[in-house]
């Protein structure tokens, strides 16, 4: 395939998932528990009147819930391009490496030991856990990288989630907390407002640019770290960089919505494969398509058995689980 050729089917694929997002940006404001006219809807935006409830129900429910699964599909989207590309591991995911289960333990230590408990507390707590999860993958990744393969890694990821898990069940049983906490572990947008709003955009916002700061020496790293090395490229900057970005990405997503997995995992694949190694074109069309995933699980979260909810977490799992399994079987995982 030619590179013109390339070009316009990526744009074909890229105006196309655009119209997509736009499709179900849309429907996400008609439908759910209680299905809304189109006439409603647009009324609402150009003709507010505060005491109709469906008017409420859209700009004060609906509308922000949307734009915050836009902004943690790509908070997911972007922290798992950016795993995958510092480990080099076609396995890595924050949801799998034990990045976001320690995001969960900062919330669960928050509902613990803080007594007026709110967002902006979870928000912390959430980077702190989210950043202790990072560091001990780090030290995994730069002090024994020979060591571990992307199947240990990622069995060595799984039991650090795992000690994450138990230890912020053991916290929330003890201190009753527990049906607070299972919230953040089933996943899901049902309490996003505007206040989450105004976080999400800003530390979204930093990730991406952080992010985009090194995407030309993540480029040079996917040909192998000695390239990197040889080619003036500084790992220990690159990484450093790189994992502060994933720690705000996943942090602040984890804090909003809970631990939804697989999102990480699926993206930058797809990406991967329509864009290749570039990582200033990889980066957006995996935010892109983080977006467009997120808001269509969350839709079909409301749809499965309105008007209850089915978990975020469960629906997204519905599509990484076995594409994790699919990965799992591959000889070459490395990227």
């Amino acid at each position: 395939m030619t590179t013109s050729v390339r070009s316009r089917s990526i744009l074909t694929i890229v105006a196309l998932t655009v119209g997509l997002l736009t499709l179900l940006s849309t429907l996400s404001l008609f439908y759910g528990a209680v299905p809304i006219s189109r006439a409603t809807v647009l009324a609402s935006f150009h003709a507010f009147d505060a005491g109709n409830l469906q008017h409420q129900l859209v700009q004060e429910v609906r509308l922000p819930r949307l734009i915050c699964a836009g902004l943690v599909g790509i908070a997911l989207a972007l922290s798992g391009t950016m795993m995958q590309g510092l480990t080099r591991n076609a396995l890595a995911d924050p949801s799998l490496l034990g990045i976001t289960h320690g995001a969960g333990l900062g919330v669960a230590l928050s509902l613990a030991f803080v007594s007026e408990h709110s967002f902006v507390t979870s928000l912390a707590f959430s980077f702190g856990g989210a950043a202790l999860g990072t560091a001990v993958i780090l030290l995994i990744t730069v002090f024994a990288p020979g060591r571990f393969s992307p199947v240990t890694l990622t069995v060595a990821g799984a039991a650090l989630s795992a000690l994450f898990s138990a230890l912020s069940t053991g916290i929330t049983l003890f201190y009753q907390v527990a049906q607070d906490l299972s919230f953040w572990y089933a996943g899901g947008l049902s309490g996003a407002k505007w206040a989450h709003v105004l976080v999400l955009l800003p530390v979204v916002l930093l990730g991406l640019l952080i992010s985009l700061h090194i995407a030309r020496s993540m480029t040079v790293l996917s040909l192998g770290e000695d390239v990197a090395t040889g080619l003036g490229s500084s790992l220990t900057k690159v990484r450093l960089l790189g994992f502060c970005s994933i720690v705000l990405l996943a942090g602040v997503a984890v804090s909003v919505a809970g631990v939804i997995g697989f999102v990480g995992l699926i993206i930058p694949h797809i990406s991967r494969f329509l864009v290749g190694t570039n990582y200033y074109l990889l980066l957006p069309v995996s935010a892109l398509f983080g977006m467009t995933l997120l808001i269509a699980s969350d839709l079909l979260a409301r749809m499965i058995n309105p008007p209850f909810e089915t978990p975020l977490g469960a629906v997204t799992a519905l599509v990484g689980v076995p594409y994790f399994l699919y990965l799992a079987r591959r000889k070459e995982l490395s990227v």
